[in-house]
């Protein structure tokens, strides 16, 4: 199972409503930050997610709000005495900004900190790939998107029977090896099985302006995380972010099923920005709140709350 936590949904600075950016991919026991605002240790604690399953920690950009959490989660890993590696992804100058960061204070990490620096790439891990996409926020910045890999469909009897076939231990071989003789006959595990189940596919804007190359990776999202900071072209100004009717479009020509608008201004309260976005957007969205929970099984979605 895929589960997305929002741990902080804001912009610019947290207020009483709402913390400031980070996002949680929690996939077979494994935590993946997308980005770690000021203040996300104790939003993992309010949630009951350990820092100590975090493996990876993908950075959009280095604006404070988006990385200014970090120094405080290495420092209680290390206090647990964490032994296993953190690995920190990022745009242009992470490697030099993370290495600043970790010199600052009377404290050493008790485990090992690999930084990557990024441009646009494909990282594969296991069962799922994460790929990185740059995005216009007039500085170094990225956007994310996690794909699950397809899964191969359930053993299908009635093509089983056709073949003259009974199920049997054959099939878990099978399964293993992808193809096998039987009766010298090869069969192919694609032979005996009904069509692939799509694996699921996350993206996230971190911030940015509309731009195509969000559009391109988002093409056919389960889910879209797009920034939608603004409500008005006015209010937006010529600050590098998106608005609400933009996320939407994006979401629209993109195909994506299901379009969560992030990173509310903090001028902002949450009934007044969910009414509007109703009127701007005729896009299925959600507007999220701090520790809602959105759990994939296959290609079916359910939004609960951990709060």
């Amino acid at each position: 199972m895929l589960e997305v936590i929002f741990l902080g949904t804001g912009g610019i600075m947290p207020n009483r409503e709402r913390n400031v950016p980070s996002i949680a991919l929690r996939y077979n026991g494994e935590i993946i930050l997308w980005d770690v605002g000021e203040g996300t240790l104790r939003q993992l604690n309010t949630a009951k997610l350990s820092p100590m399953r975090i493996e990876k920690i993908f950075i959009t950009h280095f604006h404070g709000d988006h990385y200014l959490g970090l120094m405080s989660l290495i420092q209680t890993m290390t206090l647990w005495n964490r032994e296993r590696p953190l690995h920190i992804y990022g745009p242009k100058y992470t490697f030099e900004f993370i290495q600043n960061y970790l010199k600052s204070g009377f404290f050493a990490p008790s485990f090992e900190i690999h930084v990557h620096e990024l441009g646009e790439a494909r990282l594969k891990f296991g069962n799922y790939e994460i790929w990185s996409f740059k995005v216009e926020h007039g500085i170094p910045a990225l956007g994310y998107a996690f794909k699950e890999k397809d899964k191969r469909g359930n053993f299908d009897l009635e093509k089983i029977r056709e073949l003259g076939l009974k199920p049997g231990p054959w099939m878990k071989e099978l399964e293993l090896k992808g193809k096998i003789e039987i009766n010298g006959r090869v069969i192919y595990l694609e032979d005996v099985t009904g069509r692939p189940k799509k694996g699921v596919k996350i993206v996230y804007t971190g911030d940015t302006e509309p731009c195509e190359r969000v559009k391109l990776f988002s093409e056919r999202a389960d889910l879209l995380i797009h920034e939608a900071t603004y409500l008005t072209d006015e209010e937006r100004g010529e600050s590098y972010h998106s608005t609400v009717n933009e996320a939407c479009e994006v979401a629209k020509k993109a195909k994506v099923k299901l379009l969560a608008l992030f990173h509310r201004a903090p001028r902002y309260e949450y009934d007044e920005y969910l009414q509007k976005a109703k009127q701007l957007c005729d896009h299925k969205f959600i507007v999220p709140k701090d520790f809602d929970k959105i759990s994939f099984k296959g290609e079916n979605y359910e939004l609960s709350s951990i709060r």
